[in-house]
């Protein structure tokens, strides 16, 4: 078993902190490693009426590119994933839901950050639009479902929580 020997935050940020731990193996040797401890996140698949799955098309300044991918967001402070989905729908695609299905939870990068991503499916859509955040710039992009699948399989989509989710919601149908 490793053994935690020390940890300090080095950076606290708008969205999430950094920290080194150091850590002691079985053998006695020590390494460090760096954490990313973040909130943890949503991503939803919000299908409509007509079972077109709403994208959201969005430059990533990390990646230097644009993806398309589902909406999703961080989960502010005292907010729950089901409150956090909501409003990200209103802020990303200006709809809310009248059923929101939590689906499943998955942690998106274990080796360095703590971040769990919730997935929902959203249905019932309607206009209820809040003001998007600062730093985006969105355009929606209405997709058939089958065609997200194709896409996903050909690796047209490169966002890992949209893959999962589109290959989720797919296997539950």
């Amino acid at each position: 078993m490793i053994d935690t020997t020390s940890s300090k935050t080095v950076y606290e940020g708008h969205v999430f902190n950094i920290r080194i731990e150091t850590a002691r193996k079985q053998d006695g040797d020590l390494y460090q490693r760096e954490i990313v401890d973040h909130p943890g996140g949503v991503a939803i698949v919000p299908l409509d009426e007509q079972d077109r799955v709403v994208l959201v098309r969005q430059y990533r300044a990390a990646i230097g590119s644009t993806l398309l991918e589902i909406p999703a967001g961080t989960i502010e402070s005292g907010e729950s994933a089901c409150a956090t989905a909501s409003r990200e729908l209103r802020e990303e695609i200006g709809m809310c839901a009248e059923k929101l299905c939590p689906l499943v939870e998955f942690y998106l990068a274990p080796g360095y950050t703590t971040e769990l991503m919730h997935i929902f499916l959203a249905t019932g859509l309607t206009p209820n639009p809040l003001p998007s955040d600062i730093d985006e710039e969105i355009e929606l992009e209405f997709m058939p479902f089958d065609g997200l699948l194709d896409r996903v399989i050909l690796g047209e989509i490169r966002d890992a929580k949209t893959i999962a989710a589109a290959l989720f919601v797919a296997q539950q149908r």
